[in-house]
């Protein structure tokens, strides 16, 4: 049953697609790259060191979107969409950029990301523009405003504001440490698991 009232907003790496940066880091051997919001829950320090790290070795936009197109999903991830965006109206939430978006988005079906814009001369990133500061959160606070009940989920602590505002919030695959550290929220592990808990949500709307 198709619930119009209820959007779902999810993660995008580490809930359909994998972290982009680890894959980045693997492809190039620049193991400083590896690092995510699971290990510096600031984002702007987080992407300000990513931008020394690639004036440092040179690393191109294209390079690293040359690595995104060969990325895939994670394994069930283009099927859980389909039976969710069956169900309920889905938004993808996520600290990304359009640059990077594209090609995971295709593979997804192409259902709605609000994320953010890179500055990049001659191909190399200079830069970035967030859309909002906490945009998940206020995207959650926006819905509900508009008279949505909104489902969330997410991997990391960047998530976590989006999780709490939201009418019901959980953890999907994310490391232990962070799960303990917001015992309010349920966690889930698969797939399966995630749509339980979200059928438990629709019954009582």
């Amino acid at each position: 049953m198709f619930t119009k009232q209820c959007v779902v907003t999810l993660d995008l790496e580490g809930v359909l697609a994998p972290e982009i940066w680890i894959a980045v880091a693997e492809k190039t051997g620049i193991e400083d790259l590896r690092l995510t919001t699971r290990d510096i829950p600031d984002y702007d320090v987080l992407m300000k060191g990513r931008i020394k790290i690639m004036e440092r070795e040179g690393l191109k936009l294209s390079t690293i979107q040359d690595v995104i197109r060969n990325l895939g999903l994670l394994k069930g991830a283009r099927e859980f969409m389909d039976t969710l965006r069956d169900e309920a109206q889905v938004i993808i939430l996520s600290d990304t950029f359009q640059e990077f978006a594209y090609p995971i988005m295709q593979n997804l079906g192409m259902p709605t990301i609000f994320c953010h814009n890179l500055i990049v001369e001659d191909d190399m990133i200079k830069g970035y523009h967030l859309r909002l500061n906490d945009q998940k959160t206020k995207v959650v606070k926006s819905l509900q405003d508009l008279n949505f009940k909104v489902f969330a989920s997410g991997d990391s602590f960047n998530d976590t504001g989006m999780l709490k505002q939201a009418d019901k919030g959980c953890f999907f695959c994310a490391p232990d440490s962070i799960v303990a550290q917001f015992p309010q929220l349920d966690s889930t592990k698969t797939y399966a698991e995630l749509l339980e808990r979200f059928h438990q949500f629709q019954d009582t709307l």
